[in-house]
């Protein structure tokens, strides 16, 4: 990391072990939602992580490096905090809200992450990066958003 190309790659790498990490930890999350709303919600998430993770892979080929992921201590953290609270939860209500603030977590971590990405990729010129990496910002912020009006709308109030 000696330079912005070095930070890049590294991040590169972060990111794409944290969607790794979030690919597995989605169907747990919805075998465990109580709200259909809430499960359909992670499921679709699933298969945006599998389109995210493509486009990664594409950004690794641009760049001419193999696809791998360094380890995130960062979403670990999160993903473990969000199990303790399928664990724990008294009830489907508690877990439903508990489980919706921990994607959203999920959610803010990939955001900080991809806006960095793009920045940076605009700096080194890589264009093609740029469009891959807004794609999937524009599915965390599509997702966070979503688990927002889920949890305001009615799953909040239910775990209440």
């Amino acid at each position: 990391m000696k330079d912005l190309d070095g930070l890049f790659k590294h991040f590169l790498r972060d990111i794409y072990y944290a969607e790794k990490q979030v690919l597995k930890t989605l169907p747990k999350m919805a075998r465990k939602a109580g709200s259909s709303d809430l499960k359909d919600a992670f499921e679709h998430h699933h298969g945006e992580t599998e389109e995210q993770i493509e486009n990664l892979e594409k950004v690794f080929e641009l760049i001419g490096l193999k696809a791998r992921g360094v380890t995130c201590e960062a979403i670990d953290g999160i993903l473990d905090e969000g199990k303790e609270i399928m664990d724990e939860a008294g009830n489907d209500d508690t877990r439903d809200a508990g489980m919706i603030a921990a994607a959203q977590a999920v959610e803010h971590y990939e955001i900080t992450r991809y806006g960095t990405l793009i920045s940076w990729a605009k700096t080194l010129g890589l264009d093609e990066a740029v469009q891959l990496l807004s794609k999937n910002l524009e599915q965390e912020r599509a997702a966070d958003e979503k688990l927002t009006k889920l949890g305001e709308g009615a799953l909040n109030r239910e775990a209440a």
